[in-house]
């Protein structure tokens, strides 16, 4: 029989208060300071703490919602079961349905079709052949949107298939235009906006149609924060809601309309959050407009792992980034999750390595289940604080936005750009300086890799366009560019690592100098340990390396680094790994060259690129 009594677990243990928590913890950090310690402050402008507490959720007032409750932040429905998702480019439709019926025999659910060129009638039937249209849901992007969204709507009407049945996308987006090139795609948007109405009440009576899909990637494939991205989609999604409902549209069917599609990036805990927060912000706007059907409020949330994130070099890194993504996207609750390919960043993705972006969701489905529990993250008093950070500090730029008349004469005015473009150039920065780890790029890169002759060069160059536009790039870029630099000059620049003086010192100094240089695609040569300097210069000149880096601890560098440099002759370019007390003695018998955890490792290693002759 099942026992009805609840027990209290852990009743028999005393509860320690905050107070002696933080007594404790100052206590154990003798006399260093709390907040500079075990304080994060996040780029999207608000603090972590170290720990929290039941005491932290006090105020917060969606705890009591259950999933599919308002204000959502639990989930839109009572279930978590989202949809696999996969995209198809078109360029012959007979090969891409061919795709599609394999990928839908493969585990995905939800099918985009990304059209490069204009469609006819008889090509979106063939593109549609043998797909059952009542059994997945379909999703139209690429170019001409609108035309191809009627021709969809005017092939169910022709074979009188069961609408109510049906859930289709179309990736109709102006703002998207606006942002990305500067413009409506033609005149003041006013025609787009005309066939966006004219589409959705043609689909009236669908079972779902979203003919709106606000691109909210964008921003943080152009270096947003996660806050940015968040505040910014919402005012794109709500300048339609405005937009549509002026055009003649209810509430109703403009919030019904509209679907998002959002990146998750590899900030875990951070992204869970987002997803819950947009939900609460998104049904918080709608429901000021007094809809007639609650289920309005829903946001529709389409998740794409974060194309920022994805590296050319050890590309299978990508693989871990995207399954850690799309743990956060399932865990927050969307709707559908498409999973990059790995390759995605330099190649058009194969069978390969589209059957490993898949299967990562279905392994999370099917081996970890993670599809049978709703909003595992709800009452954890991190991710619901968080929730709340997130949702408070989005609203505020969210009212700044609105403030400035909306998402378009904001963007226009630069503001949004500008806003963008300073948390790119923030997050570069600790790129550069290794604050923020890219992994394969800026720290631990595989030693031996050296760029594939296919590999592009555009696909490490990024692109500056000029004007008030949002520029999307990669985070590694500037890493991989120097790189492939190094890869393609037809030289083998070297650097020797000479270890000598105090070996734990000794090693951690080679170690961390190995994975500096090899960034550049500098050759490194390490050593385990030479027992005098002059047994280690003379291995570094028989090595003809052109750098060497002497490794040692602070204290032996006085005496070793001038004997190095007075050994090697200036027959290399002699670099002292750390940044000990007595570098101004160096500096003036001309020791110029210093590597620490402090250094700007890209422009560090662009000199000595240079030096080399690259």
């Amino acid at each position: 029989m099942a026992n009805n009594n609840r027990e209290k677990l852990f009743a028999e243990f005393p509860q320690v208060d905050t107070a002696r928590w933080e007594e404790v913890i100052n206590a154990d950090l003798k006399g260093a300071d709390y907040e500079r310690k075990l304080v994060w402050r996040t780029g999207e402008g608000f603090d972590v703490r170290p720990y929290y507490r039941a005491e932290n959720l006090e105020g917060i007032g969606h705890l009591d919602s259950a999933a599919g409750e308002f204000p959502y932040v639990r989930g839109v429905e009572s279930h978590n079961r989202w949809h696999v998702h996969q995209t198809v480019e078109v360029k012959n439709p007979a090969e891409a349905n061919a795709e599609a019926l394999h990928l839908l025999d493969t585990g995905v659910d939800s099918l985009e079709f990304r059209m490069t060129a204009e469609l006819s009638a008889a090509d979106m039937d063939t593109l549609l052949k043998g797909i059952v249209l009542t059994a997945v849901e379909l999703t139209l992007s690429g170019v001409k949107p609108a035309h191809h969204a009627e021709l969809l709507i005017d092939k169910v009407e022709r074979e009188k298939l069961p609408k109510e049945e049906l859930h289709i996308n179309f990736c109709i987006d102006p703002l998207r235009n606006l942002s990305l090139n500067g413009a409506f795609c033609s005149g003041n948007g006013e025609k787009c906006f005309e066939r966006i109405v004219a589409l959705t009440r043609r689909a009236a009576g669908y079972g779902d149609v979203r003919t709106v899909t606000v691109t909210g990637n964008i921003f943080s494939d152009s270096g947003s924060t996660i806050v940015e991205e968040l505040a910014f989609t919402l005012a794109a999604g709500h300048d339609y809601l405005v937009r549509l409902t002026e055009a003649g549209l209810s509430v109703d069917e403009a919030a019904q309309a509209i679907r998002f599609s959002m990146s998750v990036t590899s900030d875990y805990f951070m992204e869970i959050a987002k997803f819950r927060a947009a939900r609460m912000l998104w049904a918080n706007i709608v429901e000021a407009y007094k809809p007639e059907c609650g289920c309005s409020c829903k946001m529709f949330q389409h998740a794409l792992t974060s194309a920022w994130n994805q590296g050319v070099y050890d590309p299978y890194v990508n693989m871990l980034r995207g399954t850690t993504e799309a743990m956060s996207a399932s865990i927050a609750g969307v709707h559908s999750l498409e999973v990059l390919p790995f390759d995605a960043a330099y190649a058009a993705p194969d069978e390969f390595s589209k059957r490993i972006a898949r299967n990562a969701e279905l392994l999370l489905k099917h081996e970890a289940h993670f599809d049978r529990v709703c909003d595992p993250a709800g009452g954890s008093y991190y991710i619901e604080t968080l929730t709340k950070n997130i949702a408070e500090t989005a609203w505020k730029l969210f009212l700044e936005v609105e403030d400035k008349g909306g998402y378009v004469e904001a963007f226009k005015s630069g503001y949004i750009v500008e806003k963008v473009d300073a948390s790119a150039a923030a997050k570069d920065k600790n790129i550069a300086t290794r604050r923020r780890i890219l992994l394969g790029a800026n720290q631990y890169p595989n030693f031996t890799e050296k760029a594939d002759a296919s590999l592009a060069a555009e696909a490490v160059e990024r692109k500056s366009p000029e004007g008030n536009v949002l520029k999307p790039y990669r985070g590694a870029m500037a890493f991989e560019k120097m790189r492939l630099r190094t890869d393609r000059s037809g030289k083998t620049p070297a650097a020797f690592m000479l270890t000598c003086g105090n070996l734990a010192m000794a090693r951690a100094r080679a170690q961390f100098s190995c994975n500096f240089f090899a960034c550049a695609g500098i050759k490194v040569i390490d050593n385990t340990f030479f027992k005098s300097v002059e047994e280690g210069v003379e291995a570094a000149l028989a090595s003809k390396a052109e750098i060497v880096v002497v490794c040692a601890s602070d204290d032996d560098y006085a005496e070793a680094a001038p004997k190095v440099q007075e050994l090697l002759g200036g027959k290399a370019i002699l670099v002292v790994a750390g940044a000990p007390a007595c570098k101004p003695e160096l500096e003036a018998r001309g020791i110029v060259n210093f590597i620490s955890v402090k250094s700007n490792v890209l422009e560090t290693l662009e000199y000595y690129l240079h030096q080399t002759g690259i």
